[in-house]
């Protein structure tokens, strides 16, 4: 179910339509690009509002979904160019960009293709390239998603993006939650993950000239312990502060990281 304390909205643009929400009555705008999952985010509109509570009194929050018609073969270069045209269709500029995982990918991706609509951007636990380690995670959850166990998809994204400890108090929740995934999801969730099949964005965010913040996980399970160090290479201008103990959902489970994000954004 959606969650009505925050209205979903959703931009029409000509060939696709996207959902969003919005929260904060800042003069500033922030826009939130989540990573992947299962099921879409917007019914936890709440939950994200009440994460990013200290934005609210500063700035307009915009947290967008993934286009609602996806096809095969739909890349994560057109997904982020089809985010950068929503947020432009709603007026959106001088934006602060926050991008987890793969929407930090997609935050990215918008910097230097479409400079015009970004004054800062913050990524947390991205990547520039595919690696083996991602193409194994990634890959596992694929091959669950089209076998359609999706309590499967749920225990293996829990048990890879969260620490153990964590992980272990969700597990029940995530079962219930699998239990409740419909095969449209999966079928969306397959189309979103196999968008970063031959990722490398390594020359092209080169090019990329406002302030970065990179945040990274040292024992990211998602990505690896090198992602983050290859991300500052392309990016030598940029700050980084990389988290331990957090795994590769820090976005979610480290205390200080909305804090951080807000500083830097300062």
């Amino acid at each position: 179910m959606m969650d009505m304390s925050y209205e979903i909205k959703t931009v029409k643009l000509p060939e696709y339509s996207m959902n969003y929400f919005c929260f904060g009555q800042g003069k500033k705008t922030m826009v939130i690009l989540p990573g992947l999952s299962v099921q879409s985010v917007m019914a936890s509109a709440q939950a994200i509002a009440q994460a990013y509570d200290i934005f609210k009194g500063e700035y307009t929050v915009y947290v967008f979904d993934r286009r609602n018609e996806l096809s095969e073969g739909y890349s994560i270069y057109q997904m982020a160019d089809d985010t950068a045209l929503a947020i432009k269709q709603l007026g959106l500029e001088n934006i602060n960009l926050f991008g987890a995982s793969q929407g930090g990918i997609m935050s990215l991706l918008i910097g230097a293709r479409h400079p015009e609509l970004v004054s800062m951007i913050a990524v947390g636990s991205a990547a520039c390239r595919v690696n083996k380690f991602m193409e194994k995670t990634v890959g596992s959850w694929i091959n669950l998603a089209e076998k359609g166990d999706a309590v499967a998809l749920y225990l293996d994204f829990g048990e890879k993006i969260y620490p153990k400890a964590a992980f272990e108090s969700f597990k029940d929740m995530m079962v219930q939650a699998g239990q409740s995934v419909t095969a449209e999801e999966l079928s969306r969730f397959v189309i979103m993950a196999k968008s970063m099949n031959g990722l490398d964005i390594r020359e092209e965010i080169k090019n990329i000239d406002c302030p970065v913040l990179i945040l990274g996980a040292r024992d990211d399970a998602v990505l690896g312990s090198e992602a983050h160090k290859e991300l500052k290479e392309c990016l030598l201008e940029a700050e980084m502060f990389v988290y331990n103990g957090y795994g590769h959902a820090a976005f979610d489970m480290a205390p200080d990281y909305k804090k951080r994000i807000y500083r830097f954004f300062e």
